[in-house]
């Protein structure tokens, strides 16, 4: 307030009044007087106020009165709002005659709702950014596992715990009974396994099954395998099956 005074002083070309100390008064307002009469430029007041609040850090709402020092009768006034469309400056041109005057600065005391918003609201933001974050990161370790997780067959790749064949792009699904039996003979290629070996392993808990059911399913089996000619179930008559492949 000090040096606005002192640049309005300057403005009026008087470099050696005193200005007296800023009186603190109620309700949040503040009394700028001059020990000299001074002629005052509304607009250059205006322009000088809006700066030093600013470079004070003032946010909040504000009134300037400008009143002659004998009667207090407002000669201007002014008040500067954050909602643009409530500020009001009246003209700023007429220049104000050289007399006694004081200046009241009224700041407006900030929003209740603005000093009780409770922390966690503040955080809110930085809480939801962090679970979206652990999510795509949680879900793409997800992926890179699964990814991994697979057998290689010739062209196809074999997802025993997802129950499926990949070739290429193309996803080729396998019942319950597909994916075991065919996870059983890729853990041993090239080798004999014994048909009474398949039915126990795939069929113990299912009560009454015939070797047909095996036969049925080992031929699903090469339906979905045949993409790649390299990759064979051969059936050992009277023994078993084995998975055979070549690298040709």
């Amino acid at each position: 307030m000090r040096e606005i005074g002192h640049q309005l002083l300057l403005t009026a070309k008087d470099s050696t009044s005193y200005i007296p100390p800023i009186e603190t008064l109620e309700n949040n307002s503040y009394l700028l007087s001059f020990d000299t009469d001074i002629s005052i430029n509304p607009q250059y007041l205006v322009d000088q106020m809006k700066d030093k609040m600013l470079r004070a850090g003032f946010t909040q709402n504000y009134t300037v009165e400008v009143k002659n020092c004998e009667d207090l009768q407002v000669a201007y006034s002014y008040e500067i709002a954050k909602e643009e469309h409530r500020t009001i400056i009246p003209c700023g041109t007429r220049i104000l005659p050289k007399g006694c005057y004081q200046i009241q600065l009224f700041i407006s005391p900030l929003q209740k709702t603005s000093a009780t918003i409770p922390w966690w609201w503040l955080a809110f933001p930085i809480i939801i950014a962090g679970l979206v974050l652990f999510h795509f990161r949680k879900k793409a370790a997800t992926t890179n596992e699964d990814a991994n997780d697979f057998k290689s067959l010739g062209d196809f790749r074999f997802y025993p715990d997802q129950n499926k064949l990949v070739k290429a792009a193309v996803e080729i699904g396998l019942s319950n009974k597909e994916c075991e039996l065919l996870a059983i003979l890729v853990e041993a290629p090239n080798q004999i396994i014994k048909r009474e070996e398949l039915l126990k392993r795939v069929w113990e808990d299912n009560g009454v099954v015939t070797g047909r059911s095996l036969d049925t399913y080992i031929s699903k089996l090469r339906k979905k395998l045949k993409d790649d000619d390299r990759i064979q179930i051969v059936n050992v008559h009277g023994v078993g099956y084995k998975l055979s492949f070549s690298t040709k």
